[in-house]
């Protein structure tokens, strides 16, 4: 187990977070975390780390794994510029994460809390899902209320975002 992993974990468990740990293979797609089945039937979600068109702004999106990222529609609905995806330098500067391991445990080293969580609607119907713990070669079971408790309990204030997807 990493370092990342042990960090992330420890956060979860000083919050008292339940977690079920599933160890697996290097996942670094929606296509590849498919392929992992929980106790429960958790499914992961879409984790995008986005920035504004100037990168003076940072977005970590959970969005639905069923949705598409709509670059427009998204930007819209938080108010920002055209949105694309952060560099990998922005992505190890600002969460010390790598491609492929993009998760909320992140947050834990965004110290300046320069990123702003955004959670899909859709997301929050699940009772639970799958989070990695900072790599991509485990998965976390977790309720995905303990996740929003989580993000609130390292000091972000969570945004929400409704969008219904094309049929």
């Amino acid at each position: 187990m990493t370092d990342k992993e042990k960090a992330a974990l420890s956060a979860l468990d000083q919050m008292n977070i339940p977690y079920i740990r599933l160890e697996h293979p290097p996942c670094a797609s929606m296509e590849e975390c498919a392929a992992i089945v929980s106790p429960s039937g958790a499914k992961h979600c879409k984790n995008l780390f986005l920035t504004n068109k100037r990168g003076t702004e940072f977005y970590l999106l959970l969005l639905h794994r069923e949705k598409r990222f709509v670059t427009s529609e998204v930007s819209k609905l938080l108010g920002s510029t055209r949105l694309s995806f952060a560099g990998d330098d922005k992505l190890s500067e600002l969460l010390g994460l790598t491609p492929g391991s993009i998760s909320v445990t992140g947050l834990i080293n965004d110290t300046e809390r320069r990123v702003h969580p955004v959670i899909d609607a859709d997301i929050l119907k699940e009772e639970k899902m799958l989070i990695h713990p900072s790599v991509n070669t485990a998965s976390l079971e977790v309720k995905t209320s303990d996740v929003k408790r989580f993000v609130e309990g390292l000091g972000y204030e969570v945004r929400v975002i409704f969008r219904d997807d094309e049929e």
